[in-house]
């Protein structure tokens, strides 16, 4: 049993993210003329690679090659209990976790989450990063990796190539589900009891924004211009036919997030 909260997400993100992932990543930005393009990936990575691997239950190790953002494309960071998510932007619930920015802050240059759905040993990856434009932030750059684990005794196949994401949502639609909730710094010792949630609908995970599809069964519904005060940002993952996961993130009036939510919808 953990002792902290502190302890226990430690020891998720061990449970969810050791492994050696390799995947072919593809990035997803602004043409010459403004337009996000979602359909073509302006730059694609073979052979993106995250080793990570712990030497004892204290001290880890996060070894990156094919980044994009990287020197090199290379990127090594030591683990450890006891520095792991000082600045709170991390976050695990088993079989996803990620981590995300606190606030809309005009200080930064970017408004980025990762978010990552597992099941088995495959690992579905996606980036969000939204960038100043005016006075607005607008959604600039989405990065896509259908991440396997080498080191499994059978690497989990490939998932059906993407579709449309408007017939994914509908396929979903009155499915079950239970919800999970994380709230900033409140780190639970032990993993609460899902509970109840209202069936899977479609408008709701859409919310009045486009929805895209991308590889690996990762769906989402974003904004591409965030608002002036409160927002939700939705991704979601079909993990299996019969299985879907979504990532809900609130932010409130003055954009600071107050909540993530896992909720998983299962066919009946």
């Amino acid at each position: 049993m953990a002792s902290t909260g502190h302890d226990r997400q430690w020891q998720l993100n061990r449970l969810n993210f050791e492994g050696h992932w390799c995947g072919t990543s593809r990035w997803y930005e602004r043409n010459t003329y403004g337009r996000l393009d979602l359909e073509r990936a302006a730059v694609e990575i073979p052979g993106t690679c995250y080793a990570i691997s712990f030497s004892d239950p204290d001290t880890g190790l996060w070894d990156g090659s094919g980044l994009r953002f990287a020197p090199q494309g290379r990127r090594r960071l030591p683990l450890s209990r006891a520095s792991y998510n000082q600045a709170g932007q991390c976050w695990q619930f088993r079989g996803v976790a990620g981590q995300s920015s606190l606030a809309v802050d005009a200080g930064q240059p970017r408004f980025g989450h990762e978010l990552n759905f597992f099941a088995g040993r495959a690992r579905s990856m996606l980036v969000l990063l939204y960038e100043p434009c005016g006075s607005l932030w607008r959604l600039q750059t989405l990065g896509v990796v259908p991440f396997r684990c080498s080191l499994a005794a059978v690497v989990d196949p490939e998932r059906p190539p993407r579709g449309d994401a408007r017939q994914h949502l509908a396929e979903l639609e009155g499915w079950p589900g239970q919800i999970e909730r994380l709230l900033p710094g409140q780190w639970p010792a032990e993993d609460p009891e899902p509970q109840a949630c209202e069936p899977f609908r479609a408008a709701a995970f859409r919310n009045g924004n486009p929805v895209a599809g991308f590889d690996d069964g990762l769906l989402c519904s974003l904004p591409e211009l965030l608002p002036a005060g409160a927002f939700q940002l939705q991704v979601g993952c079909r993990l299996s036919e019969g299985c879907f996961d979504q990532l809900s993130l609130g932010y409130d009036s003055e954009q600071r997030l107050t909540a993530w939510e896992r909720r998983r919808f299962q066919r009946s």
